[in-house]
């Protein structure tokens, strides 16, 4: 799946205006100093990193499902191309209002974090899905470097029930123990292929960890969505569609999966407070853990899709674009962003 980019559509207007940070840009543009390209350039530009949360997704016929996976990339907490009256109030709508800037999605449906070279399973590979090693392959290629790259990936990996030993599933200590070990390393290994490209970066480059989403109140959620499709079996049509694709989500796996979870988000903070600590005296990075999303109140069934009862709704949407956006003030203060027109 091949990455979505998209610049601000006014932003020739906006940065021709004396008052804004880059007009000196836009007269060097105007009196043919330097080219278009690199007058886009030199506008901040925000990527990000993630799984199917980050995308306006949700699950129903194979087709369908398929035909989203490629089509379906801005319309999400994280990029909304709609009327900005309209639709989500996503982070490039809430950016827009303090700068112009270019965004890059890499966020693919069931995207895991993994150890690089390891080959996407089938079905991941005919979505064209790339795993967080791919998506760091690729933004690692690019030639303009992100100033502010969000990550939010690892949902996938909560699904300890897949390929479970039977005589684990009422015993799964050590499964979970070792799941959560293997994520935080693989993690931790692609984070820091990012981080040495950033060392090179002329410019400051803020790098968010968001932690998991709060799994505890998004199954209160798909529980109230249960009960709903319980009393009229026309809605949620894709509800039981789930258990083919995320066996932890069965009712039974569920207290599991919200432990393991737990243990990641705490892997994450570890894993950043040790990165941190590597990046002493690197003084154009800052790389931050953020819980936002895993203290997203998802409790209510209006908050996940009408038709599966699975991904965010376009009201759960904006409910992590909130929890997202308000801390993000850290690394936009870091990146001089705040100021910017």
């Amino acid at each position: 799946m091949s990455f979505a980019s998209a610049i601000s559509a006014d932003f020739l207007e906006r940065i021709a205006e004396p008052v804004s940070r880059f007009h000196p840009d836009y007269l060097s543009y105007r009196n043919r100093e330097i080219t278009k390209q690199e007058l886009i350039g030199r506008l901040p530009h925000v990527a990000l990193l993630g799984d199917s949360v980050c995308m306006g997704i949700y699950i129903s016929s194979p087709w369908g499902t398929f035909w989203r996976a490629h089509t379906c990339r801005r319309r999400n907490w994280f990029a909304d191309a709609s009327d900005p009256h309209a639709g989500i109030r996503s982070i490039s709508k809430r950016l827009e209002e303090i700068t112009p800037f270019v965004v890059t999605q890499y966020a693919g449906i069931g995207a895991m974090v993994d150890h690089e070279g390891c080959r996407p399973e089938l079905f991941r590979r005919v979505l064209g899905t790339r795993n967080f090693s791919g998506q760091i392959s690729q933004l690692l290629r690019v030639a303009r470097f992100p100033d502010l790259i969000l990550i939010s990936i690892g949902h996938n990996n909560v699904d300890w029930a897949w390929r479970c030993p039977p005589d684990e599933l009422n015993a799964p200590e050590t499964r979970l123990n070792d799941q959560s070990k293997q994520f935080r390393q693989n993690y931790a290994r692609e984070l820091r292929r990012l981080l040495s490209r950033a060392r090179i970066e002329k410019h400051r480059v803020s790098v968010v960890v968001f932690g998991l989403i709060n799994f505890e109140s998004y199954f209160q959620g798909r529980e109230a969505v249960e009960r709903l499709r319980e009393s009229d079996t026309r809605r949620y049509p894709h509800l039981e569609t789930t258990y083919k694709y995320y066996i932890s989500f069965h009712p039974a796996y569920r207290r599991n999966l919200m432990r393991l979870a737990s243990i990641m988000n705490e892997d994450l903070r570890g894993m950043v407070v040790d990165l941190n600590r590597e990046l002493e005296n690197t003084g154009n990075i800052q790389l931050r853990y953020s819980h936002a999303l895993a203290t997203a109140d998802l409790s209510r069934a209006e908050l996940l899709h009408p038709i599966d009862g699975w991904h965010a709704s376009v009201e759960g949407h904006n409910v992590l674009a909130e929890a997202a956006f308000s801390d993000l003030g850290p690394s936009l203060e870091f990146l001089e962003i705040a100021t910017q027109r």
